[in-house]
């Protein structure tokens, strides 16, 4: 991306499963210097011994401190803001730490960018703040909130916020796919929550995609979205069962803390206002302000285009069966990883063990 090129990029949460992957694509580009600012020391370290790349500085930090926020953005020139409190149920039992992480974090770092004349800041929201439920989706809306607030104030700004919003990434920590996985290596029956629950399915590096492709085409406000195929959580554990010639039974458990039957990533009101861009909606902030008679019709009139379209939801995207799944699971690096090596019988062909992806394809 020449839009990369001699630039200073600051990455909040930056050790997590996109931080990573951004930063693997960050240093294919010319970019000047990649910041990774975070609070744990330990994978900061074990990032830096895996890259061994003098471009790559660290800051240890918390986005709840303003203070240490400041140190890590001055100089910088874009910033994608991807600390967060992200598990659901860790969430509800903690709703407070979200507050303090995913809302009042997240306005120090865009009061802190602004301040310093960020030329853009990208932060990730997720389908959970869509119609929330749960208090991490609802403190990634409030996220949403305060970005979408904060440009109301820029008209003249140097600093560009927009937001991406995206479904489940598949195969990243704490998701689903490496605990069945996991549960599968170690003879464990794969619990899944209901069998039709549904849930958008994203590989890491199209949310990656995502980022950059807003950090090249955002205006002040905006916020993309990534369309994606989805499957029920029953075919998905299948899928992987059959990736990996399993026949361990599945179990379930039931719907967890905070956790709804299928996942929305546009609502029928933002799509009234959305551009189609092919791969992606661009939603366009709504840049109302508090002058009642300027935009008085919105209060007296109405708009009837908010209900001319269905939400964009995890149950009528398009969906994928079980052999869809397999084929999507097969192009993932991170399960190819797992079956590199994994012994198990072909289930059902009276073969012998077989070791390697190719064999477990042919089971599949």
């Amino acid at each position: 991306m020449r839009g990369l090129d001699h630039k200073t990029v600051l990455i909040t949460g930056g050790t997590g499963s996109f931080g990573k992957a951004v930063v693997e694509q960050l240093m294919k580009t010319n970019c000047k210097e990649v910041r990774i600012f975070s609070r744990d020391e330990l994978k900061q370290e074990e990032m830096r011994v895996r890259c061994s790349n003098p471009r790559l500085k660290f800051y240890i930090g918390d986005v709840r401190d303003k203070a240490s926020v400041d140190q890590a953005m001055a100089g910088a020139d874009l910033v994608f803001h991807a600390a967060a409190l992200k598990q659901v149920p860790s969430c509800e039992f903690f709703p407070m730490q979200a507050v303090q992480t995913n809302i009042l974090g997240s306005h120090n770092v865009i009061t802190s960018a602004i301040e310093h004349d960020i030329e853009r800041l990208v932060c990730l929201s997720t389908d959970k703040a869509a119609y929330p439920v749960n208090a991490m989706g609802m403190s990634k809306a409030l996220m949403e909130k305060v970005a979408l607030a904060a440009t109301l104030k820029l008209p003249n700004s140097a600093t560009t916020v927009a937001i991406v919003r995206y479904g489940n990434v598949m195969c990243s920590r704490g998701s689903v796919i490496p605990l069945f996985i996991k549960q599968i290596k170690s003879g464990q029956p794969v619990t899944i929550t209901v069998p039709y629950m549904t849930r958008f399915l994203l590989a890491l590096s199209e949310a990656v995609e995502l980022v950059l492709f807003a950090f090249e085409n955002a205006e002040q406000g905006d916020l993309f979205i990534k369309k994606a195929p989805a499957c029920t959580i029953g075919d998905l554990a299948r899928a992987v069962s059959r990736l990996f010639g399993s026949d361990v039974p599945a179990q379930t458990i039931g719907i967890r803390h905070g956790e709804k039957i299928y996942e929305t990533l546009a609502t029928r009101e933002e799509l009234a206002r959305a551009d189609d861009m092919g791969d992606y909606y661009r939603i366009r902030s709504d840049n109302r302000d508090l002058d009642y008679q300027k935009y008085r019709q919105y209060f007296t009139e109405g708009n009837l285009r908010e209900f001319e379209q269905a939400d964009y939801t995890s149950h009528n995207t398009t969906r994928l069966g079980v052999e869809e799944t397999i084929r999507l699971l097969e192009r993932l690096p991170e399960v190819h990883e797992e079956l590199d090596g994994w012994e198990r019988p072909c289930v059902g062909l009276g073969r012998e063990k077989e070791t390697n992806a190719k064999a477990a394809r042919r089971c599949a």
